[in-house]
């Protein structure tokens, strides 16, 4: 893993041996396929390479002068080549396109795989751009070389290689001409690898950065409208465009001069054909006609070499491409349980827990808390107290820097991360709607649930109504592309599969901010029902929500500052009374007292959001 000037901790690249030993492993399985492969390959370039010795004899025919009737079988034999060539070629590169497309299949899926068990913070540290840079235009890339670089290559090396023999076979001082031409091209395809792996390399990671800043900046267009900070995003996506840009063209310079020094070895390697068979043929060492073979040898000669090494560009890209998955892909695997812990009960007891964002200066510190199994408790405090933070630890998103935690009286560190998942579900306010029907999307909860348990799940969050009345139901198509579901319909479907899953603890982020005042208290009424019976912890956005918990936890700068009911908390006159003093002033008519209790002197008061 390395580091950039954009302060981001990339995600791992593999190194040439790691890509090679995966290659290796992926193709274990499919050997015969290949085998297959390249046999088809291998006869149809050699039936193709007939084609020259069949010209150079009609060639002779007609200097001897044998008549029309005698070039009547070497053209039959011609067409029949030309078919068996374009028959074998056609069903070698399929065969091995497929090869090729099930070693990627495999490779996305493995990297899908790892990719959805990274540590949040671990992503957030190489940056959004980057993990999407990979599963989508390294993806592409290795796609597109699988489907049109592979198959040529493969045809392309196999008539190289066959063409040298056949000019072996004809006279082996043909093999010598033909020869001179290889140091221009083994100089030019060493300066070309030399040049053109760290520019693609980079070229990669520079794709990633644009792409982070374009989802940042798109992603955060409030924020970035908000505080006007338009000039400095088009500034740093100018830059990244920028130097994508010139990596670019540094490439496209890099393969201009590579092919300039091919066309010189190609005239090089063609001049000393052409005197190699005038002398020959001056000597009566060979006929016209066999003179006429070795040269159209060589000049068959141009397209697959061209292509092999040209494709040497596409190989760049699409091995810096597979690098960068397979560097993810071995990323080592979550911890397998020696033996699945059951928990006691939903209880979660924090001690000492503390924790800083990378380098940055620590958002909580020292934090004690402890749910009881069954409890509701609202965790309340300003913007910045550390809420969100709290709850994602305990939900396992985050890692914390010091301290424990413990649910149902099991560690965290041996229920291991899918231990933490099965014991806990984390709801935010940014909920996803899967593409597909509505059902499908449910059962990623509970793949085995039938239509019977998915609607009662429903019911009891209150979305069973309007989730009959769509088009078609529980198999109205829903998500990108499907019928587009409302906010408050978004977080209903994200309590119903809460309840299919079932955990004993469930955590709800600011689940009903995006909902709006009307929404909010429908979703407030839903997540009190899909938490009964588990323990909740309500990241409170809402006020009203904390009132209603069986207990409150007030956090400011990192510490738990308050607990206690709700009443205890503003019959105490202390940090919690004033936020609701301030939020049950905002909803007052105008000219309306609200008694407030007096604040803190040494205390700002920020907004709860």
């Amino acid at each position: 893993m390395s580091g950039t000037s954009l302060d981001r901790v990339l995600l791992p690249t593999a190194t040439g041996a790691e890509s090679v030993a995966t290659l290796r492993t992926m193709l274990h399985g499919h050997r015969l396929h290949a085998v297959v492969a390249i046999v088809v390959l291998v006869v149809g370039t050699a039936v193709g390479l007939l084609t020259a010795p069949l010209l150079g004899h009609i060639v002779d025919l007609v200097v001897d002068r044998k008549g029309a009737a005698a070039l009547t079988l070497p053209l039959v034999l011609l067409v029949v080549v030309a078919v068996a060539r374009g028959a074998a070629a056609a069903v070698g590169s399929t065969l091995v396109a497929r090869l090729g497309e099930t070693v990627l299949a495999a490779l996305r899926e493995q990297f899908i795989e790892r990719a959805l068990r990274l540590p949040l913070d671990r992503v957030e540290a190489a940056g959004s751009g980057d993990l999407v840079s990979r599963v989508t235009s390294d993806v592409s890339m290795i796609g597109k070389s699988v489907r049109q670089a592979l198959p040529e290559f493969s045809r392309s090396a196999l008539t190289i290689l066959l063409t040298f023999v056949g000019l072996a076979v004809l006279d082996w001082r043909f093999l010598i001409a033909a020869l001179l031409a290889s140091p221009v091209q083994v100089i030019s395809v060493r300066w070309y690898m030399r040049r053109a792996a760290p520019v693609y390399g980079e070229h990669r990671v520079a794709t990633g950065a644009l792409q982070h800043q374009l989802l940042d900046s798109v992603g955060g267009v409030r924020t970035v409208r908000a505080f006007r900070l338009d000039d400095t995003h088009t500034d740093l996506l100018e830059q990244r465009s920028a130097a994508a840009r010139d990596l670019g063209l540094r490439g496209i310079h890099i393969v201009t001069g590579f092919f300039s020094r091919l066309n010189l070895g190609e005239f090089i390697g063609l001049a000393a054909m052409l005197a190699t068979g005038f002398v020959l043929v001056d000597n009566g060492s060979v006929s016209i006609g066999t003179a006429t073979a070795a040269a159209l040898y060589f000049h068959s000669l141009f397209n697959p070499i061209n292509a092999t090494l040209y494709l040497l560009d596409d190989a760049q890209s699409a091995g810096a491409s597979f690098a960068r998955l397979v560097g993810v892909s071995n990323l080592p695997a979550e911890r397998a349980e020696s033996e699945a812990r059951a928990l006691a009960d939903g209880s979660v007891e924090v001690s000492g827990l503390s924790h800083a964002y990378g380098s940055g200066a620590p958002v909580l510190h020292e934090v004690d808390l402890r749910v009881r199994s069954g409890e509701r408790v609202a965790l309340v405090g300003a913007s910045g107290a550390g809420k969100t933070t709290l709850a994602k630890l305990i939900a396992g998103v985050h890692s914390p820097t010091g301290g424990s935690i413990a649910l149902g009286g099991v560690d965290t560190a041996e229920l291991g991360p899918a231990g933490v998942r099965r014991a806990v579900a984390l709801i935010s306010q940014e909920v996803h709607v899967f593409a597909g029907t509505l059902a499908d999307d449910l059962r990623l909860a509970r793949p085995d649930a039938d239509d019977e348990r998915l609607r009662a799940a429903l019911d009891r969050v209150g979305a069973l109504e309007w989730a009959e009345a769509l088009p078609e139901g529980l198999a109205t198509v829903v998500g990108e592309g499907g019928h587009r579901l409302t906010v408050t319909q978004a977080q209903h479907l994200a309590l119903a599969r809460l309840v299919l899953a079932d955990p004993p603890i469930a955590i709800l982020d600011e689940a009903t901010a995006d909902a709006g005042s009307a929404g909010a208290r429908v979703l407030e009424e839903a997540a009190a029902r899909a938490l009964e019976g588990r323990t909740g912890l309500l990241v409170a956005h809402r006020l009203p929500q904390a009132a209603a918990a069986d207990r409150v936890v007030v956090l400011d700068q990192g510490r738990v500052v308050e607990t206690g009911t709700h009443e205890e908390l503003v019959a105490a006159g202390g940090r919690y009374a004033v936020l609701w003093a301030a939020w049950s002033a905002s909803r007052q008519e105008p000219g309306e007292q609200v008694p407030r209790p007096a604040p803190d002197p040494d205390e700002a008061v920020s907004p709860v959001v």
